[in-house]
């Protein structure tokens, strides 16, 4: 059994790993996936997710069809979780890195779509007000390559 484990931290050690893997340091054409979690204060889910859906979910949707976003996906578990690992929405989206949008880009778009900033402005804070928790976790797939 030592044997086994001996060579199995071997070939970890010895297995090729990207250098931008490596570095924590991206490549331009390097896929990124990002889950964003959100645990709301319990009641206010409908809430959070109707204003949700009205302002964020436009821009998210914009990033699709403009090919910032690869794919995206929005989840809420099927199950019962503890408290203390709870989350109620779960948004995944996939991008290339080349493809960042720039913060200047991303105020013109939010005024493209909601003129009305004062009231975009006050769901997005009444949104945020019924969070717990909001955490984004940014993965990097090492998933061999097929050959």
């Amino acid at each position: 059994m030592k044997i086994v484990r001996l060579v199995l931290a071997l070939l970890l050690v010895a297995s090729p790993v990207p250098a931008h893997v490596a570095s924590g340091q991206a490549t331009a054409d390097h896929l990124t996936i990002t889950e964003n979690y959100y645990k709301v204060i319990p009641g206010r889910q409908q809430e959070f997710l109707q204003l949700f859906m009205k302002n964020h979910y436009p821009l998210l949707k914009k990033g699709l069809e403009d090919g910032r976003l690869l794919s995206l996906k929005i989840e809420t578990p099927a199950v019962y979780m503890p408290e203390d690992v709870r989350w109620d929405y779960r948004v995944t989206t996939q991008s290339v890195s080349s493809s960042a949008h720039n913060a200047e880009q991303e105020t013109a778009l939010k005024q493209q779509l909601w003129p009305d900033q004062e009231t975009f402005k006050r769901e997005e804070k009444q949104r945020f007000d019924a969070v717990l928790a909001h955490w984004d976790v940014t993965i990097t797939d090492l998933t061999p390559a097929k050959k």
